[in-house]
């Protein structure tokens, strides 16, 4: 089974995504860049409440490298999130400031390797993303250019997905 969970932020998507995978062994997929979490007290708390939920019989990777973690993967995988991959991949390519096209065809070159693998998988695979598209419009370039990013990875991800649960106050719906 193939799932996408989103839902904005504090939604209670992770939670929910985590209890889809269960207690038994499982990769937990840490897809988002590697923060430097001693500037950064907020974020490295949210990495210890993430990782404070986690079972033990879960292993964590910390990689951009979707397409392999799934593909190698043993045990049921859970990709969190494919907003922080995002950044890591824009991040990675220094293409915050490229032209939009180009930076589409980066990510659509990036996201449609892991639809491939994500297709041909046998493995449970559930994966969290953000719901950016129901907010107001950015006033930023770098925040509209993720914003509309976003919506074509989460878009790309959902057509070879089985289910799409959109998490909101905690409640699922199952899309």
């Amino acid at each position: 089974m193939r799932i996408l969970v989103t839902g904005g932020v504090r939604s209670g998507k992770s939670s929910h995504a985590e209890a889809l995978v269960g207690e038994g062994p499982a990769t937990y997929v840490a897809a988002g860049p590697s923060p430097d979490v001693e500037t950064d007290p907020d974020w490295a708390a949210r990495i210890a409440a993430h990782r404070s939920r986690r079972p033990a019989s879960w292993t964590t990777l910390e990689t951009q490298d979707l397409a392999t973690a799934i593909r190698e993967g043993q045990d049921p995988v859970l990709v969190d999130c494919l907003g922080t991959w995002l950044t890591a991949v824009v991040d990675e390519a220094d293409a915050w400031e490229q032209d939009n096209d180009a930076v589409l065809d980066l990510v659509v070159s990036r996201v449609d390797e892991v639809v491939e693998v994500l297709r041909g998988s046998e493995l449970d695979v559930v994966l969290v993303t953000n719901e950016v598209g129901l907010g107001v419009v950015p006033e930023h370039r770098s925040g509209r250019l993720f914003r509309d990013l976003l919506g074509t990875v989460n878009q790309r991800v959902a057509a070879a997905c089985d289910e799409v649960h959109l998490v909101v106050a905690g409640r699922v719906l199952r899309l």
